[in-house]
This record gives C-alpha cells, structure tokens and sequence, in this order.
C-alpha cells in the first residue's frame, strides 16, 4: 500500500448528509479519472499514479464524482474543499428559509415595540423578508383598528429599510403584513430612531 504519510497529508473521511467524501487512501478503485490541481482534466489513470500526483504537489486526492465510471477524482486541499462545499450548501438553503416573523400584541408598549422592531431591522440588514403580526384574542377582535395604526406606525419607521410588499390584511384573528428589505441596506442598520408616538401611550 502506498504511504500516503510522506507528504504529511491522512486518509479522511468527511461525512455531509448521507454522502461519504473519501480522500487518499480511503479511494479503492483501481483508476479514476484524474484533475489535477489547477483545475487540468488529466484522464483515466491509475490510482497509483493518482495518489503519486497528489503527493509530488503536497496536496490530497479527493473523489468529487463517486458514481462516476471510472469515478472522477481533483488533486485539492481537503480543508479547502470542505469549507468550500459547506459555503455551497448553506448557498443553496431554500428561500422560504430566509422568511422571518415577528408577532406584535395590539397594546404593545413603547420597550416592547423598540425591542421587536430592532429584531425586524436585524433581519432585514441579513436580507431576510419579515411577515409582521398582529393577533387578538376573543373580544380584542373589535380593536383590531388600533392594530391596523400599529402596523401603519411600524411601515413608517421602516421607510429607507423595507417595503410592504402589499396592505395590512386582517386574517382570521391576525392582521398580517410582509416587508423586503430595501435595495439600499447593504449592512445592519446602526441606532435607528423610531417615532415616538408610542411613548406615555398603551395601544
């Protein structure tokens, strides 16, 4: 068996998900199909000479294309590789993933509304939609204008960090509304001012 410890680097195993990336000597096929380390398609060579190749460069073998035949195999970095194939699945999270909530009382106070509305600005600057509610228990439903003017209240202290993606609705015993964040956040907003016609009140 060839030493693949003369270049300092170890068989490893990483496993993501369901699927095994084997490195090194952990590859027991009798040829793969070989590119090298800038990227260059070799061709179908031994995994000997494979191995060799990754060991004159100091780098490792890693399989990238298992079911292939004969199964494809880049001369890399393994730490590299990994933190790149990380990067790419968190790259691929669905975008549903990235819709956020907040929920609001209708008699919200002025810390409570600061505080959620600093969460709201938080997930916004992380490029997140916010769905924003307001929800009411049994007879709090004839309030519900008071909750219409708190959302009113709220996509006015946004303006510059979101828009509404359509009206306040009223559904169920929830009244919803859903802003994007706007083109010009580039980075999380620092001490936002919020209007203060909350204070000494209790919606």
């Amino acid at each position: 068996m060839v030493n693949t410890q003369s270049n300092g680097r170890h068989s490893r195993t990483q496993k993501y998900g369901k699927t095994s990336i084997r490195c090194n000597d952990k590859i027991r096929v009798p040829e793969v199909r070989l590119i090298d380390h800038d990227g260059r398609m070799i061709g179908v060579v031994s995994i000997e000479e494979a191995r060799a190749e990754a060991r004159r460069v100091g780098l490792d073998l890693i399989e990238i294309s298992p079911n292939a035949q004969p199964p494809v195999c880049r001369i890399l970095d393994f730490g590299k590789y990994q933190y790149e194939t990380t990067k790419k699945q968190k790259n691929t999270k669905p975008n549903a993933s990235k819709i956020k909530e907040v929920k609001f009382r209708f008699c919200t106070d002025t810390h409570d509304y600061e505080t959620k509305f600093r969460h709201i600005i938080e997930f916004l600057s992380e490029g997140s939609k916010v769905k924003v509610s307001v929800f009411f228990r049994g007879r709090e439903l004839g309030q519900t204008a008071l909750g219409f003017d708190l959302l009113k209240k709220l996509t006015a202290d946004l303006d510059g960090y979101a828009t509404a993606d359509g009206e306040a609705k009223l559904i169920g015993r929830n009244i919803v509304i859903t802003y994007s964040p706007s083109k010009k956040v580039k980075q999380k907003p620092q001490n936002k001012v919020v209007t203060d016609d909350l204070k000494n009140t209790v919606l």
